[in-house]
């Protein structure tokens, strides 16, 4: 069985918001070409992190503004 999966059959509003948020904070750090070309799964502990991190802090602060779309 593979570890990741090549292809979803259909993402929800949600995720398609998180991806989104998450590829924009990867440009942002400069890791969007590292991504595109490898993948998510090639970057380091250290990078991922960074963006969870950032991704954390943007949904919290969503979540006081009263902005959360759930």
């Amino acid at each position: 069985m593979p570890k990741y999966k090549k292809k979803r059959e259909k993402m929800t509003p949600r995720e398609l918001e998180l991806e989104k948020m998450k590829m924009e904070i990867a440009e942002e750090l400069g890791l969007s070409d590292k991504v595109k070309e490898a993948g998510w799964q090639n970057l380091t502990a250290r990078e991922a992190g960074k963006v969870g991190g950032i991704m954390s802090r943007r949904l919290r602060e969503k979540g006081k503004n009263g902005k959360v779309n759930c």
